[in-house]
C-alpha cells in the first residue's frame, strides 16, 4: 500500500543521505544496511520467482560486502584508534575496503550478481538500482580516494571496461545490457579516480543522467528484449529516435555528451604516464561501441 511505500522510499532516500554526509564509518555503514533492506521490499513487490531470485542474490552479495566493510573499518580502529573515514591508512584495511566497495557497485571481478539481478526485476526497479544505489558506494570511493590502492583500483578498472565490453556481445536482453554498460562505465570512473576524483564524479553525473533517460524510455515503449525495440519505431518514433541517441551517448561516441568524459579520462591518463592504461581502455570502449551500434541499426 502507499503508506508502506513512502515508508521504503523516505528510507532509501535516508540511508544514501546518512552515507554520503557521515565521516564515521560506523553510521556509512548504518547507511549502507539501511539502503540494502529498503530496496528489497521494491525488488519483491511483485511475486515472480525471478524477481525473488534477484531480491535473494542481491541481498546476500550486499551482506557479504557490507560485513566486509565493517571488518576493514573495525581493523582500521583497532590498529590506528581512529573511526574517521578519511584516517583510512592501515594497508590491509585500504585493500579489504576497495573490494568491498567494488563488490557493493559490482565492478568485476565481483559482477556475477549485477546482470542476473536487474535481469529478474523491472524497469523501475532496475533503474533506482542502477542510479541511486551507486551513490553511496561511490560517495566513500570518492572520500578515501587518496588513501586506496592505486594499482588495484587501476586493475579493477581495466578489468570492469573490458567485462563490460565482452559481456554486452552476446545479449538479447536489454536489461542486461544495461548491466553490463553499468560494469563498463564504472571501470571508467574506477581508473580515473586515484588521479582526478573531480573527473571521477563528470563522469558519474553524465551517466545517472544518461542511465536514467534510457531506463524511462524502456518503460514509456514498453521494451525489456531487443526484437521488441526493433518494433517499437512504428508506435513511438520520437521517444525510439531519442533512446537511440542515447544508446549511443552511452556509448561515448562523438559528438555527443557520452564522448567528454571519456576525452578527459583518457587526456588525464597519458597526462599521468599511464599510456597502456590508457590505450586498453580506449579500445574497450570500442566493444561496447558495438553493441550500442548493433541496438542503433536494429
Amino acid at each position: 500500500n502507499q503508506i508502506t511505500l513512502s515508508v521504503v522510499l523516505t528510507s532509501l532516500a535516508l540511508g544514501t543521505i546518512f552515507t554520503v554526509s557521515s565521516s564515521h564509518w560506523f553510521l556509512a555503514w548504518m547507511g549502507l544496511e539501511i539502503n540494502t533492506l529498503a530496496i528489497i521490499p521494491i525488488m519483491t513487490q511483485h511475486k515472480h520467482p525471478r524477481a525473488i531470485e534477484a531480491s535473494t542474490k542481491y541481498f546476500l552479495t550486499q551482506a557479504a560486502a557490507s560485513a566486509l566493510l565493517l571488518f576493514s573499518s573495525l581493523n582500521n580502529a583497532w590498529l590506528t584508534g581512529e573511526w574517521s573515514i578519511m584516517d583510512l591508512t592501515n594497508p590491509l584495511s585500504c585493500t579489504t575496503m576497495t573490494v568491498a566497495i567494488c563488490m557493493k557497485l559490482g565492478l568485476a571481478p565481483f559482477h556475477f550478481w549485477l546482470p542476473e539481478v536487474l535481469q529478474g526485476i523491472n524497469l523501475t526497479t532496475g533503474l533506482i538500482l542502477s542510479t541511486w544505489q551507486k551513490l553511496a558506494p561511490m560517495a566513500i570511493l570518492y572520500q578515501i580516494a587518496p588513501t586506496l590502492n592505486t594499482p588495484l583500483l587501476l586493475a579493477l578498472g581495466l578489468v570492469s571496461t573490458l567485462v563490460g565490453g565482452w559481456g554486452g556481445l552476446n545479449q538479447t536482453q536489454l536489461r542486461k545490457i544495461m548491466a553490463f554498460s553499468s560494469i563498463a562505465h564504472l571501470g571508467w570512473m574506477v581508473s580515473i579516480l586515484p588521479f582526478s576524483p573531480q573527473l571521477m564524479i563528470l563522469n558519474l553525473t553524465i551517466y545517472l543522467i544518461m542511465t536514467s533517460t534510457m531506463f524511462l524510455m524502456l518503460k514509456t515503449i514498453s521494451s525489456t528484449k531487443i526484437s521488441s525495440l526493433a518494433t517499437s519505431w512504428s508506435k513511438t518514433p520520437t521517444t525510439t529516435a531519442l533512446s537511440l541517441l542515447t544508446l549511443l551517448s552511452l556509448g561515448g561516441l562523438p559528438p555527443l555528451s557520452g564522448f567528454v568524459p571519456k576525452w578527459f579520462i583518457l587526456q588525464e591518463l597519458t597526462n599521468q604516464n599511464t599510456t597502456i592504461l590508457a590505450t586498453t581502455l580506449a579500445l574497450s570502449a570500442l566493444l561496447s561501441l558495438f553493441f550500442y551500434l548493433r541496438l542503433t541499426y536494429i
